[in-house]
């Protein structure tokens, strides 16, 4: 199948699919003419690196944790001892990011609630304010 159909089954732009052979997460074949050529089975590897994207991995490292996963009904299983290890220092940096996030939540929500009474009255975004 041709990139334009490969963006059309997953829900993705031929530009994404482009961004993501220059980052070596797929690696499609080339027609006569030099046209992208992709197999059924990057349809699932697309699928893969969205669902790794939004769990929070960045390319370089689906980069290294592509290779050593299979999809067990739907369920991605490692196949590299050293991957576990990978995941869990991943998990520990997003940790720490989620912790951040809160620690910034909870200060903005430390301020909102100091304000005095009458503020709530013209409570608005800060883009309001100033326009």
């Amino acid at each position: 199948m041709l990139i334009g159909e490969l963006a059309r089954r997953t829900d993705t732009t031929e530009r994404l699919l482009r961004y993501y052979e220059e980052q070596g997460l797929l690696s499609p074949g080339r027609t006569a003419a030099g046209y992208r050529l992709y197999e059924e089975a990057d349809v699932a590897q697309v699928r893969r690196i969205r669902t790794l994207l939004t769990s929070g991995l960045n390319t370089a490292t689906i980069a290294q944790v592509l290779p050593c996963l299979r999809d067990d009904d739907g369920r991605l299983v490692p196949t590299c001892p050293q991957l576990v290890g990978e995941l869990h220092r991943e998990r520990a940096r997003l940790t720490d990011s989620i912790e951040a996030l809160r620690a910034s939540r909870d200060l903005l929500d430390e301020v909102i609630t100091a304000a005095p009474a009458e503020f709530a009255d013209r409570a608005g975004t800060a883009a309001d304010r100033v326009a």
